[in-house]
Formats: structure tokens, sequence, C-alpha cells
């Protein structure tokens, strides 16, 4: 695969919690060199971008992130704001801590009011999988092609591991054929790149692209 072709599936990332304007307009600035698939950007700086580059790109933000827990309402207000301000996607964190108490009846009607938020809009679930079961993360691919989300997503990069080749292996499994997979959190090489990719990853959430593509 050409490294035009690899940009295509990323989503140019910057997300620390210290990031300056400077590294967005960066980070703005490589997506549209390099035609990535989106910037994924915190949700405080969706306006400012939009007006700076208007719909050269898509605009993807995160939602309840890193953790989760925030409750389905504040989640909602979130989705909402950040599509007034510009935002094309949305990636929604689910509460973690449900999926442990075995609550997934909440889990799945919080993705449906989060995506009924988003109307049109890509929503992507972000289930986290390093604190999962594969019995968890197969029940979610469940839930998250019930509630008719477009993507589901390994991982925040905030936890305490990314995504792996078994996990979106596993999520090619078991997600139904409406539902796309991203691959996210710990992305370094190109064989990573390309290994996700053939496993069935239709987007990859990363802010190493440029460097292991151009270097």
């Amino acid at each position: 695969m050409t490294n035009k072709e690899l940009y295509s599936y990323v989503d140019h990332t910057q997300l620390k919690a210290f990031a300056t304007w400077n590294d967005i307009v960066k980070l703005c600035d490589e997506a549209v060199k390099y035609e990535t698939a989106s910037v994924c950007v915190p949700p405080c700086y969706i306006k400012r971008i939009h007006d700076k580059y208007g719909e050269n790109f898509n605009i993807c933000t995160v939602i309840g992130f890193p953790l989760g827990y925030s409750v389905t309402e504040s989640k909602v207000v979130e989705a909402k704001k950040a599509i007034e301000d510009g935002a094309n996607e949305v990636d929604m964190v689910i509460n973690i801590s449900d999926v442990k108490n075995g609550d997934f009846d909440k889990v799945l009607e919080e993705i449906k009011t989060i995506k009924a938020a988003c109307g049109e809009k890509i929503l992507k679930v972000i289930i986290e999988t390093c604190y999962l079961t594969d019995e968890e993360k197969i029940k979610l691919c469940q839930i998250v092609t019930e509630a008719k989300a477009e993507y589901i997503k390994t991982s925040t990069g905030f936890g305490t591991n990314g995504a792996t080749y078994d996990d979106v292996k596993l999520f090619a499994d078991n997600v139904g054929k409406d539902v796309k997979i991203k691959a996210a959190g710990g992305i370094r090489t190109r064989e990573d790149m390309d290994k996700f990719i053939e496993l069935g990853a239709s987007r990859l959430g990363t802010s190493s692209a440029i460097s292991i593509l151009e270097n």
C-alpha cells in the first residue's frame, strides 16, 4: 500500500491535555498536505479549526473522554455542541463501569441516545479493550451493531494498552456488516498500519503517521 493510501485511513490525532493552538494548526496543515481521513482534536478547538479551515478536511472529536463515566446527558450535550461547532465525526467513550457491572442495556441505550444526537454524522464507539474480557468485547460488538453506530474503536490511547491485532480480528469476526473498525492507540510502525488494515480496520487513530511514513 502506498503512503497516500495509508494516509487515507488515518485520523491524524492530537489529544494531549496541553495541546496548544500552534500544535493544532500544525496538525491541520499536515492533514491538508497528506490528505488524512480526518483530524481528531479536543472539543475546545473544533470551532476555531472550522473557522480557519472550513471544509478542507473532516473534523473528528472525542466525548466522554478518556474515562467514559460521565453521565449520558453530558455526553449528549458534548456531541451536539461538537457538531454545532463543525465536527463531522464523534468518538465517544462508553461507560466501562456499566460493562463491568453487566448493565449492557444501559450501554446500548447510551450509544443509541448519542447516535440520535449525532444524526447523520459519524459516531465511533470507543470500548477501551484493555479493560475488557473477550466475552465483554464480543458483547459490545453486538451492542454497537444494534445501536447502529458507524464504527467500533479499540482504545482511547490513554488506557493501559492500545490496539492489538487480536482485538481487531475479534471485532471483524463479531461486528455487523455495516459497522466499521477503528484501531487506535500504540500504532508505531508501518507494519502495524498495514496489519491492522489487513485484519479489517477502516480507520487508524494515531499521532505518529507522519513520523512513520516520512522518515
